[in-house]
């Protein structure tokens, strides 16, 4: 597990950009295959009007479809907050659903006050949610794969162990990004370069954009445009190779 994190500005630079051009850059650094990093289409933001959300995983498995051996469903969520201390930034809770299908919600409210109010930046689950309207209320993004009304035997079972979400394997300590769009890690030895270089690959994507706005468009100025785009991302791209 990590225990150096981004500084706050690389973190609120990160913020100003959504997921998908968060992916974009990624793929200028060449780090990982194009295929890989990212939650699937199962994970989905409860509150796609919420701006992205930035931080580090804190990672554990939950089941709700039988009892806890002992304790009370809830029994573990202060050791749970307790160990937010172990992430290197904000973090955000990833839950592994162990149940398949889907037994019955995750989170609700209660857990996700809780959470924001120990310095989460949101929550994660390969399970269901509830309570929305309220978790909506208090400003705090979440994803999951939809929505069950109950929460049965909700409790949890290990925390800041590898979990599988979305067909992504999350460690804890990971840096995630996430918004409308989906959910993707963000490699932490190229983060704050990451953070640095999604101004200039805006910039170059405007191009074709601008273009496509304005209101005289040919296909060989469309051409030209393209070209132009990508001249500066493969400039982009080898001035970061230059900085590895």
């Amino acid at each position: 597990m990590s225990t150096q994190g981004l500084s706050q500005s690389d973190l609120d630079l990160l913020r100003k950009y959504d997921t998908p051009t968060i992916c974009n850059v990624i793929e200028v650094f060449n780090v990982r295959p194009r295929n890989t990093g990212y939650m699937d289409s199962r994970v989905k933001a409860c509150f796609p009007e919420m701006p992205p959300m930035v931080g580090y995983a804190s990672t554990a498995t939950y089941r709700s479809d039988a009892p806890p051996r002992e304790g009370d469903v809830y029994a573990s969520i202060d050791s749970q907050v307790a160990a937010f201390a172990e992430i290197p930034g904000p973090p955000v809770v990833v839950f592994q659903d162990l149940d398949d299908p889907s037994v019955a919600a995750t989170f609700g409210e209660v857990m996700c006050t809780t959470y924001k109010t120990f310095g989460a930046a949101g929550l994660i689950t390969s399970g269901a949610g509830r309570d929305l309207d309220q978790v909506r209320e208090i400003g705090f993004p979440a994803f999951s794969n939809g929505a069950i009304c109950a929460h049965a035997y909700c409790h949890t079972l290990s925390v800041h162990v590898p979990v599988r979400v979305g067909g992504l394997t999350v460690h804890p300590g990971d840096l995630l990004h996430g918004d409308c769009n989906g959910v993707t890690t963000i490699p932490t030895d190229i983060a704050g370069a990451v953070a640095g270089a999604c101004a200039d690959y805006v910039t170059a994507e405007e191009i074709v954009l601008d273009y496509l706005k304005s209101g005289t468009v040919t296909p060989e100025g469309l051409a030209r445009a393209r070209a132009e785009c990508s001249r500066m991302i493969e400039a982009l791209t080898e001035r970061v190779a230059r900085r590895m």
